[in-house]
């Protein structure tokens, strides 16, 4: 296991939640690191990145209500998602861009986040 995530409950639609992800990776502050999510019946989607500098990027559908960040001296990434809405519903996983959906498994668990109506 490279990377523990926490922080998937279930809320209600417009709720907030914070995810984190606790990483044992060699060389982290230069890692590419993202947060990807997987919905039965979906594929698998990367929502958002974050380099080494802190700069960011997001997928369009959350564009504007998760913020991604990352505390080197903690080896930790976060994912801030704010206004969810139940086609957030999915399995979360963090882990360093360019690792195939089929393969997030192999990091981390991942973490359920449900979005009710």
């Amino acid at each position: 296991v490279l990377v523990v995530e926490s922080g998937g409950v279930s809320v209600a639609t417009g709720g907030s939640l914070r995810l984190s992800c606790s990483a044992s990776v060699f060389r982290f502050d230069e890692t590419l690191m993202g947060w990807f999510r997987q919905a039965p019946g979906n594929e698998c989607e990367l929502v958002s990145r974050i380099r080494s500098d802190s700069s960011t990027h997001y997928a369009d559908s959350v564009k504007g209500r998760f913020t991604i960040s990352r505390d080197n001296s903690k080896n930790t990434v976060y994912l801030q998602m704010t206004s969810l809405k139940p086609d957030d519903t999915a399995v979360y996983h963090c882990a360093a861009v360019g690792v195939e959906c089929r393969a997030l498994s192999n990091w981390g668990q991942g973490t359920q986040v449900t979005v009710s109506s």
